[in-house]
């Protein structure tokens, strides 16, 4: 147990840590490291791997993910800040660098090679086009010669113009969802927010009209008998074989066919094997960092560390409703990934940096006032 007496770094961390947030995204990870012991084994087996090659590899990219996740809850918002506009900078040039010579896979070029691992660009990106945005619009709305909002549109331009040639619908959706929420939370008049939701429904008609292998997905969701929903097929059967409590650890046999059954559907694999019990116990996970985030954030005074631990938490979430979501078939397939569960190097890193930086954003300061403080002092004094 740590003294309050104590004045080291550690110290001074553990008491202004936010402990929920910490311990449910650490619940999350160990989570993930037991699921793949369920998920990753038979589609080790059809690629002639070892049966346990994907879960070796899932507890090596664990690893620095923890060690991110601790490492960046120490920074200031500062260092966050700047942390972000480096990341942000070699994340976008490796995303322009996978148009000519990335890894092609499925017909997206998504990833690119770096001797023997393949990383994803686009999710390093997130997290740090959250922070500079965020940056713009607190900026913005401090100096009235800076064009903060004009310039978070451009910076949402620049990075959308690229996941779409790749191309990655769903990593751009989810990037224009957050940065919508983070434009409605910076005091957007309503003109502009309906002319903004009527832009986004234009994109999404223009990407459905022009983009054939969005127009597949979107028939098939909403037209199954006619089209080739295998995965979620199979992935609603393994919610109905699951029942409440499962067939049991190993037992399950949909997971066999199920052929991103480590990384897109492990929240089947879970049903099927754990039942729908262990469902909602990670449903809750994600729920209590969530619900923790935005209420820590609601309450902040500063408007940069306010909108960039929103933003975070808003991406973290967003990105698990969606995943939940296809598993159930209630979402067009989006190709992605359960933060901190599904297999994934470059998810399982990127998502802990994303929330080493909300950690450290939600940590107690001294001399911070909450906003519901501000309120009360304001009317006392009216």
């Amino acid at each position: 147990m740590v003294s309050r007496a104590e004045t080291s770094e550690f110290a001074r961390w553990w008491w202004t840590i936010d402990k929920t947030l910490l311990f449910a995204l650490l619940a999350l990870i160990a989570l993930g490291l037991m699921l793949s012991f369920a998920a990753s084994p038979p589609v080790a087996e059809r690629n002639g791997y070892g049966t346990y090659h994907f879960v070796v590899r899932h507890f090596i990219f664990a690893v620095p993910a923890v060690f991110t996740l601790i490492f960046l809850s120490f920074f200031t918002p500062r260092q966050v800040r700047r942390t972000s506009l480096v990341l942000f900078a070699g994340a976008l040039v490796l995303i322009i660098l996978t148009l000519f010579i990335g890894v092609e896979v499925k017909g997206a070029r998504r990833w690119i090679g770096f001797g023997g691992l393949t990383v994803q660009p686009a999710e390093f990106i997130k997290p740090a086009f959250v922070v500079i945005t965020a940056f713009l619009l607190s900026e913005g709305a401090r100096r009235p010669d800076l064009p903060g909002r004009l310039l978070a549109v451009f910076l949402l331009a620049v990075v959308i113009a690229p996941l779409v040639a790749q191309p990655d619908f769903g990593q751009a959706m989810l990037i224009s969802i957050t940065w919508s929420a983070m434009i409605f939370l910076a005091g957007l008049q309503w003109r502009w927010v309906f002319a903004l939701g009527g832009a986004g429904v234009g994109g999404i008609v223009s990407a459905y009209l022009y983009l054939p292998h969005v127009t597949a997905r979107v028939n098939a969701f909403l037209n199954p008998d006619a089209s080739d929903n295998y995965q979620v097929d199979r992935s609603i059967e393994s919610f109905l074989r699951g029942g409440w409590f499962g067939v049991g650890p190993g037992e399950g046999i949909v997971k066999r066919s199920l052929p991103d059954s480590h990384t897109d559907f492990v929240f089947a694999v879970t049903a099927e094997e754990f039942g729908i019990v262990m469902c909602f116990v990670i449903v809750t996970l994600f729920a209590a960092v969530v619900l923790k985030g935005l209420s820590r954030a609601l309450r902040e005074e500063d408007e940069f560390v306010r909108l960039s631990l929103a933003g975070l938490i808003i991406l973290f979430g967003g990105q698990a409703f969606i995943n939940m979501a296809v598993n159930l078939h209630l979402m067009p397939a989006k190709g992605m990934t359960l933060p901190f569960v599904s297999y994934g190097g470059s998810s399982l890193v990127a998502v802990a940096i994303g929330m080493g930086f909300a950690l450290a954003l939600s940590r107690r300061r001294p001399g911070r006032v909450r906003f519901t403080e501000t309120r009360r002092l304001s009317e006392a004094f009216a």
